[in-house]
């Protein structure tokens, strides 16, 4: 199984806070939020990770190419791209040719989350015969969060920008078949450009979706935002 993490945003918003490392390389608990999610990975067996970072942000391009000329000839690699594009879901299309062959894990760098909720999510998915499985949760903390909608089976039934009776939101993390980058295509195609539009049409096109629920799941959006992460990670919240 392979991971892949987007991290070629500007983080314009924390640049604007007075936060003067560029995002992959804030750190959180004392470890880059880069890092951070390379170690999760690689102890959940990867047997690749794929990275873009964004080819403006030169410390974080190098910091990336040496982690990647380090891990060159280990079990779980990783696979650099280095490009600047206008959103997430052009960064995954960027990411996707690597992640044809495999079952994959995608998140954006600044998701924080529960080790072992995530542990226990991994293993869910690759016990799974559903075509994705999507990481939810009740805790909302996000200025415009995404509603999954859910039946009685947590079988995921839409996608949605209001509640609309919903009892999670999605938390940023999507474990994910290769059928699922036909999808992604075909909304590229179609001039789509918000991964939240590919996960509805996921939905369109009838592939099967299992939400998976966490405890909490944190975006480093803003400053304040890394002391919440700080917290979450030492059990203060």
């Amino acid at each position: 199984m392979k991971f892949a993490i987007i991290a070629a945003g500007e983080g314009s918003r924390l640049a604007q806070e007075g936060v003067k490392a560029h995002k992959p390389l804030v750190k959180v608990a004392g470890e880059f939020m880069i890092d951070r999610l390379i170690r999760i990975f690689t102890s959940q067996g990867a047997s690749e990770i794929v990275v873009i970072v964004n080819e403006n942000m030169p410390e974080v391009v190098s910091h990336m190419r040496q982690a990647e000329v380090a891990r060159q000839q280990t079990a779980c690699p990783l696979n650099i791209t280095v490009k600047a594009t206008p959103s997430s879901m052009h960064s995954f299309y960027e990411l996707s040719r690597f992640l044809k062959d495999e079952p994959f894990c995608l998140t954006t760098v600044d998701t924080i989350f529960d080790e072992t909720d995530f542990a226990a999510y991994i293993s869910a998915f690759k016990a799974s015969d559903k075509d994705g499985m999507m990481a939810v949760t009740d805790y909302i903390d996000d200025e415009k969060p995404l509603y999954v909608g859910t039946d009685q089976n947590m079988h995921i039934t839409g996608f949605f920008d209001t509640p609309n009776d919903c009892h999670y939101i999605s938390g940023g993390i999507y474990c994910l078949k290769p059928k699922a980058i036909q999808t992604l295509e075909d909304c590229m195609e179609a001039g789509l450009s918000r991964m939240r539009n590919f996960q509805r049409q996921l939905v369109k096109d009838g592939l099967e979706l299992q939400a998976y629920r966490f405890g909490k799941i944190l975006d480093v959006d803003h400053a304040d935002d890394i002391q919440k992460a700080e917290k979450f990670l030492t059990g203060k919240i």
